[in-house]
Parts: structure tokens; sequence; C-alpha cells
């Protein structure tokens, strides 16, 4: 028996492997009933962390005023099960301001505990960002140029080293198009002053270099909401001055209504032809109103209540899955990361969650789990070895167990197409 996937499985995501199943001394395991499931993705899905910093801290009270965002503990709790059944990689928050509004004073400890909580329960943990001029130390402000740039380099390395092991991919620096340039707030932030000085490429040089010296096998992201070709000529920049980058960041907030597989197929295929891969980063989709087309700075748009509504919900369930599709089925992208479990706490007060506020959960948490744990899982499947111990398993990239009776073994499809894979059950 072959465990067989929907036919809209892409063929870059899948592998038809022969597994040769031995026994004691090495010999094959012929005519044996074997199961054989998936325990996890090859292909990255993402979400935020935000809301369960408390809850792994053992904090009863949210934060007053927390620069992080994110629901109070007592939600967190009952959204774990829900966020660990769909996501296998967590987003958490390094904003500068938020994470060390005092000099000298990082919230490290909770930070790494709550880095570890998810890594404890078998989650890839990412940190965001390094460097950004929004949301960065206010305290940066009365430095000189020369003053933030060494902060700057200490915070980095500070940052990647304290955090690896637990911590191994990073945005080392977020939205570097607008950042010399960046005037929407009263006074001039110091990250901004110190890439306008010293420009785009020198600041992302910066950022990537203290990073690869703090932790050589960290996977590091230039990431923007920029799109535009400007993002192209910077990336282009960046190539030349050679300057190694992991990975592309592209976030796609879709506040004000989906892209469309058209749009979106667009984006993707301009920013693969570096090579390189492609992390959709920030993703979300509404289950309410959508916001005005002429708001430029999302930011700007500020409402007293912004609801999830029926018909809201069933499009956002609609749009989830042809988004999902549409980047699963394209073969540079190698990451997704929905911005919001939980409409508690969303960005902008939004309602992008997947969660509503009460804990319940939308269309598009069913959705999307329909596809990460359904379409697109080998779930436990019983299949018997020939007279050579070998079995056909057809399924998606990934982590894989065997077993028959107490014994088991683990094994990994990395690479698709046609392949071959063995494992050695103990008896």
């Amino acid at each position: 028996m072959v465990a067989v996937l929907s036919t809209t499985a892409p063929g870059h995501r899948t592998a038809d492997a022969t597994l040769t199943v031995r026994g004691a001394g090495g010999r094959p395991l012929a005519d044996t009933e074997v199961v054989v499931e998936q325990t996890r993705h090859a292909f990255s899905f993402g979400n935020i962390g935000f809301d369960f910093i408390g809850l792994a801290n053992d904090e009863t009270e949210a934060l007053p005023d927390s620069p992080f965002g994110g629901a109070p503990p007592a939600s967190a709790a009952r959204l774990a099960d829900l966020f660990l059944d769909v996501f296998n990689t967590v987003t958490l928050p390094f904003y500068w301001g938020g994470f060390e509004p005092r000099r000298g004073e990082p919230d490290t400890a909770r930070l790494l505990r709550t880095a570890q909580w998810f890594a404890e329960r078998g989650v890839t943990v990412k940190g965001h960002p390094l460097v950004w001029h929004t949301v960065t130390a206010d305290w940066l402000r009365e430095l000189s140029t020369d003053e933030v740039e060494a902060a700057q380099r200490a915070r980095i390395r500070r940052e990647v080293t304290d955090f690896a092991g637990v911590v191994d991919v990073w945005d080392a620096i977020n939205e570097v198009v607008i950042m010399p340039v960046f005037d929407n707030e009263e006074h001039r932030n110091g990250i901004t002053r110190l890439c306008y000085e010293r420009g785009r490429i020198a600041t992302i040089r910066m950022a990537f270099e203290e990073a690869r010296v703090a932790n050589p096998r960290a996977t590091l992201l230039l990431n923007d909401f920029d799109l535009s070709t400007a993002y192209e000529c910077l990336i282009e920049g960046v190539l030349e001055a050679g300057i190694r980058i992991d990975a592309i960041g592209l976030q796609s907030h879709m506040h004000q209504g989906y892209w469309g597989e058209e749009k979106t197929l667009r984006i993707l295929d301009r920013f693969a032809r570096y090579g390189l891969p492609l992390h959709l980063t920030e993703s979300t989709l509404l289950s309410g109103d959508l916001m005005p087309a002429h708001i430029k700075d999302l930011n700007d748009y500020q409402v007293p209540s912004w609801p999830s509504t029926p018909e809201g919900e069933e499009r956002q369930a609609e749009e989830i899955v042809r988004h999902y599709r549409t980047l699963v089925g394209h073969p540079a992208v190698q990451a997704v990361n929905y911005w919001g479990i939980s409409d508690e706490g969303a960005w902008l007060g939004a309602p992008v969650g997947l969660v509503r506020t009460d804990g319940t959960p939308k269309p598009s948490y069913d959705a999307l789990r329909g596809l990460v744990r359904g379409e697109w899982w080998h779930g436990p499947t019983t299949l018997r070895t020939d007279a050579s111990g070998r079995v056909a398993v057809r399924g998606f990239l990934g982590d894989y167990r065997v077993s028959s009776g107490d014994a088991a073994a683990s094994f990994a499809l990395t690479t698709p197409g046609t392949v071959e894979a063995e494992v050695s059950l103990p008896r």
C-alpha cells in the first residue's frame, strides 16, 4: 500500500521513496506490517509567537503597555495547542525599543525562556529583527552616529551570541529601502540617522557581517515591505558588494485586500531570479472590513473598533487556501510566516488572526490546518514490506517515523523525486 497524496501536491515538495526496513543484524524485515507517518514538514509554516512570552515565563498578567503586543497569558494558554497543531516555526520579537528600553538592561532572560519553550516543543525559532529604525531604542537619539553604530554592532553580537543554538534564524535587517528617509515620527531616530549617513549598503553589511561572526551557522534574511523595483535594486547592490544573504524576506500584509494569484506570482518570480530562497515573512489576510486603498502607511489607519465578521471570515478562509497554495506551489518559496494567531492583541487591532478574540478558531484556521495537517500531510499509514524489506512511501518532504510493534526509527525525505531511504528497527 502507498499513501496517496492529493493531485494538487506540487512535485518539487514531494518524494517517491523506496524505504528499506531492516531488523536485527541488518537483515531485511520481510513481509512485515509497518506504520509510516510524517512528524514534521521540511517547509516552514510559521506564525508570530508574541502571545506566548508571558505564558512561557509563568506570568499571570500581561505587561502594561507591552511594545510586543500579543494576547495576555490566560488567552495564550488556550492558543498554545492551536498554534502547535499547525505551525512548525515561530517568530519572536527583538524590537530594540522593547527589548532594551533602558541601556544595559536587555530582556534576554524572558525572550530566551520563550525561545526555549518553543524549541522544546519542536518549533524552529526565528528572531525579528536585529536592525530596524522603527521601535528602536529611544536612548540612541542622544548618541553620536559613531556611538550609534558601535551600540548597534554590540547589540547584534550580543543577541546572536546569547541565543545561538536556540534562535538560529534572524531578520538581520528590516525595511532598509525606506530606512534612511523615514520621516513618520516627530524626531529622527538613531538608526535612521545611521543609515542616512552611512548608506544602505554599508548598514546592511554591518548587520550581516556582525551576525555572521557571532553565529556562522545562522540563517540571515534581508526583509522588506517595499516590493517595488527599489528593493530589487537594493538586493542587486548588496549582492554586487559581496554581502552574503541567505534568504530574501518579502512582507505581504494584505490589510487592503488579497493580492490574488497573478500578482503574487509576479512578485515571486521577480525576486526568485536572484537564486535565493524566498521567505514570506509577514503575511496577513483580514476577516473584517478592508483598510481603505488610499492609506499609504498602514500604521496611519486608526479606528476605534475593527471586528471580525461572518462574511469576512468566509472570505479570509478562501483567501488563506488560495494564498498558501500559490506559495507552496512556487519552488523558490521556503517559508511562510503568518502575522498573528489571534485577533486579540493583533497589530493595528485588525482582524487578521486565525482565531477570534474569544479563543474559537475561525474558518481560516480550519482551512489552513486542513492543508498543513491534512492534504499536505502523510498521516499514520500501515504498509507491508516485500520480501526485501521494502515499502513505497510517497509524501511531502520532511521528517518521518516508521514503527513495527514497539520498535521505531526516524528517517527524512529531503530531496524531491524518486529517492531511496533505509532504517533499522531493533527488535
